[in-house]
């Protein structure tokens, strides 16, 4: 928006609930319903917008759950992908068309770091259909000529990440238990390793993208590595605690088959498509942290006042 695009936001049925949050953080932004299941619906939402790029971030995309509903997964995360390049063929295959692909798609990787030529080996349903998804949008750019990108894209996180994922859970858990809200932190695997960055740089990679001359597909990560445990001790930190008086292990949040080691190697998009990061990883904690605690306090604040 702030390059002067019109912004189009696919929403799944009128009831969304986070149409607010939407709404609040990017005032402007114009919906338009359509549904991954439904190629109808997503051909008159493209009818209706008539967009020069269209950016494919929708997935049921909590990994966890995707254990739980593996063919809704498929449904949503992989085929709803041939669903939208068939859409954008139908209506117009001019449009330049950005497929979020996804690091879970190396899961038990062959080789480290990983690059554009790494072999996915996927550890859960989640990983699986983004493999789907990726290959598919290669497919359509090969036998269409269609302008179809998949970036495929490490960790990316900021304090508007869901409550669900382990980075704003650890988080959000910090402040409530800085402020006497909470008083343990449960997680799963503290060993597994990450290669964590901050969202809007990975936004601007997705832009950069589509403005090259000829489309390909790119591996976005930091190319650092760090730990669940190292994210606690830092989190902890900034408040002046120490994780292991409050962290305790909760078999529940294992998953089914474990992806222990991620880190990306992105030399081809920052050679090809100049891109950096601009914030580092001890950065993107403590901007997280500070962001919980500004909302725990306000409530808080709200609290007493109001009592």
């Amino acid at each position: 928006m702030e390059r002067g695009y019109t912004v189009h936001g696919l929403v799944r049925g009128q009831n969304n609930p986070r149409l607010t949050n939407v709404e609040r953080l990017c005032p402007g932004i114009e919906f338009v319903e359509g549904d991954l299941l439904d190629q109808s619906s997503l051909i008159a939402a493209l009818e209706t917008c008539q967009p020069t790029e269209v950016y494919n971030l929708g997935a049921i995309s909590f990994v966890a759950l995707s254990f739980k509903q593996a063919s809704l997964t498929g449904e949503v995360t992989g085929l709803g992908v041939v669903r939208m390049l068939e859409a954008i063929r139908t209506v117009n295959a001019d449009i330049r068309f950005y497929q979020a692909s996804s690091s879970e798609m190396f899961g038990k990787v062959r080789e480290t770091p990983q690059t554009e030529g790494t072999a996915f080996h996927p550890r859960s349903p989640y990983g699986v259909a983004k493999v789907y998804g990726h290959y598919i949008t290669v497919n359509y750019r090969e036998s269409y000529g269609m302008y179809a990108c998949s970036g495929i894209l490490f960790n990316h996180e900021s304090e508007r990440r869901g409550l669900e994922f382990v980075t704003r859970k650890i988080t959000n858990s910090v402040a409530k238990i800085k402020l006497g809200l909470q008083k343990q932190l449960a997680l799963g695997n503290l060993s597994a390793r990450r290669d964590w960055g901050f969202a809007g740089d990975y936004v601007r990679a997705m832009h950069l993208m589509l403005q090259q001359d000829e489309p390909d597909d790119y591996v976005i990560a930091t190319g650092e590595t760090h730990s669940v445990e190292e994210f606690c001790e830092l989190a902890f930190a900034h408040v002046g605690l120490d994780w292991r008086d409050h962290v305790v292990t909760d078999e529940r949040f294992l998953r089914p088959a474990e992806v222990d080691l991620l880190i990306g190697d992105s030399t081809k998009a920052r050679t090809k498509l100049g891109w950096t990061t601009t914030v580092s990883f001890p950065e993107l904690v403590t901007r997280m942290v500070e962001s919980d605690l500004a909302a725990h306090s306000a409530a808080l604040r709200q609290g007493v006042a109001g009592g």
